[in-house]
């Protein structure tokens, strides 16, 4: 191959990947528009209008700036191209090979590989943002400080705070799936009760009224989050490592608590999932007189396939169990979501063998025949054998603002570890219930609900003093008090039953005269504790 040949074809190589790089950039800036847009929606002062119109402004000059670029590398890489093919047949060389197709991931894990080295090239890319480099070094201060860090979960870029949405939604399967809308205050939504049929009439004739009623969903606000550790041996390297566990982290949790969430949430200091809906066997207590009727679903949309149902056989079960979802009001997208042994089990009874003699499955991410998407969840979330299946646009999930993601607020010094923490807001419900189906294959029983983190730091709480206590004439002791289960700050009031025999300022004891008295500590919540001091000689 001639030589001048070759350093085209490394040219225009370069160029094409510069050219991909400005169409990722593109794409974020069309997802940023689509927030704008939200936060136009929402506005309601004239400060919020002017933050809106600034960044609208700092948009479209980056998209101006993008197009540009991007026309000039389309120029350069067309004059390369055609330099090339004249150089090639001046040469009489081979034409350059096309470059081959990305190979599919053969697994789940490898396509999680692909999108986090992903991930990873996007936050490299704005890690060298004045505004991303101040976050980091407030963090990596405070490490080598041995302080708190205050604030930061305020003042986290917008740009990271993008790429911590997106990690969200690629760790969340079906997130992508259900209705997703953005509100501020009380939430509500209209729900048609049915499909109501237009009129045809001559074109200049009345207008006829539709059969339609509208009902109304009111949803709540519920906060899913936490926080996590994070060891500062792994922070303090690299503004890269450091932001990636910031972001990773986060999101991993968010995202399996989602989809968790969406199936099995039991509406009680949750949103509501779609297997508890269609569990229901009666209108529970305080259902709105303002929904949708409530409608008995157990019977007809839980089904339970027989083990002696195997190949076309089950398919065919399934494809009956299916046509209990109703999806009238649906955009179409039918979303069958089970754990790896079900999506196995049902690869396995579509096996055939084809002319050529291989074996092929007629199961390749979608369902054969009956449609829909096929998304694999942890057997942690799915359990063996079961199958959520249903019109997901159906399911109305209601996020709010205040999202606070990787906010660190502690530092924990002996553990040599920085605490981060991450915050959504967001309530739920299958808005149209008939539009799922809940199915047992292989001859199992579906089951109707999943055990989700207890909320620990929010059960009821106790205060504790020890029992007994000893203290001279004229000396000193200080009690302690312990908040379980979670060592929480608390204001303290004290009080003691005999100041004659010891007094008690702050949690300090002071004997004053031989005998004893009790101590009693009262917190601003109004918990108690006591401990029986005795003054001795």
């Amino acid at each position: 191959m001639a030589l001048k040949a070759l350093m085209l074809r490394k040219r225009l190589d370069l160029k094409r990947k510069e050219r991909d790089a400005l169409t990722e950039k593109q794409a974020d800036l069309e997802k940023r528009e689509a927030e704008i847009v939200i936060s136009v929606e929402e506005v309601t002062t004239e400060e919020e209008q002017a933050v809106v119109e600034t960044a609208v402004e700092a948009l479209t000059e980056e998209k101006a700036q993008l197009e540009a670029a991007a026309a000039e590398i389309d120029k350069t890489i067309a004059d390369l191209e055609a330099e090339l093919a004249a150089e090639e047949e001046n040469q009489n060389t081979d034409p350059a090979p096309e470059a081959p197709a990305p190979e599919a991931p053969a697994n789940e894990e490898r396509s999680k590989t692909a999108m986090n080295m992903t991930t990873r090239d996007r936050v490299a890319a704005v890690i060298t943002r004045d505004d991303v480099k101040a976050y980091l070094g407030e963090i990596r201060s405070a490490i080598k400080e041995k302080r708190a860090i205050t604030g930061v979960g305020y003042t986290l870029p917008d740009v990271l705070l993008g790429v911590l949405r997106e990690n969200v939604l690629r760790y969340s399967k079906l997130y992508k799936h259900v209705n997703v809308s953005r509100v501020r205050g009380e939430g509500r939504t209209l729900v048609a009760d049915a499909q109501a049929e237009a009129v045809w009439t001559e074109c200049c004739a009345n207008l006829n009224e539709l059969s339609l009623a509208f009902y109304q969903n009111g949803f709540g606000c519920w906060k899913l989050g936490g926080f996590y550790a994070v060891c500062n041996a792994n922070l303090e390297d690299s503004d890269l490592d450091l932001a990636m566990e910031v972001l990773g982290a986060a999101s991993r949790a968010i995202g399996f608590t989602d989809d968790k969430t969406i199936l099995y949430g039991t509406g009680s200091n949750m949103p509501m999932g779609i297997v508890p809906r269609l569990a229901q066997e009666s209108k529970p207590a305080g259902y709105p007189v303002t929904a949708r009727p409530w409608a008995d679903l157990h019977t007809f949309n839980i089904k339970t396939i027989a083990n002696t149902y195997t190949g076309i056989a089950l398919f065919q079960q399934l494809a009956l169990a299916f046509a209990n979802a109703k999806g009238a009001y649906s955009r179409g997208e039918k979303v069958w979501v089970m754990n790896e042994l079900t999506y196995s089990f049902i690869v396995a009874q579509a096996m055939s063998i084809d002319a050529s003699g291989a074996i092929v499955s007629g199961v390749q991410g979608t369902m054969p025949v009956i449609g829909g998407i096929i998304e694999v969840l942890p057997d942690s979330i799915v359990p063996d054998y079961n199958i959520v299946a249903g019109y997901f646009d159906l399911y109305r999930m209601v996020e709010r603002a205040g999202e606070q993601f990787a906010s660190s607020e502690h530092f924990r010094f002996l553990a040599d570890q920085t605490v981060f923490k991450a915050v959504v807001r967001w309530d739920g419900l299958p808005e149209i219930a008939e539009g799922f189906v809940l199915i047992g294959v292989n001859g199992t029983s579906p089951t109707t609900s999943a055990s989700f983190a207890g909320d620990g730091a929010n059960a009821p709480q106790t205060v504790w003093l020890p029992a007994s206590a000893t203290v001279a004439v004229g000396s000193t002791i200080t009690l302690t008090p312990v908040v379980a289960p979670y060592g929480v700050k608390a204001t303290y009031t004290w009080a003691s039953g005999t100041s004659a025999k010891a007094t008690v300022s702050g949690g300090e004891v002071t004997g004053v005269s031989t005998g004893s008295s009790v101590i009693t500590v009262t917190t601003d919540n109004g918990l108690t504790a006591e401990c029986k001091v005795t003054v001795s000689a």
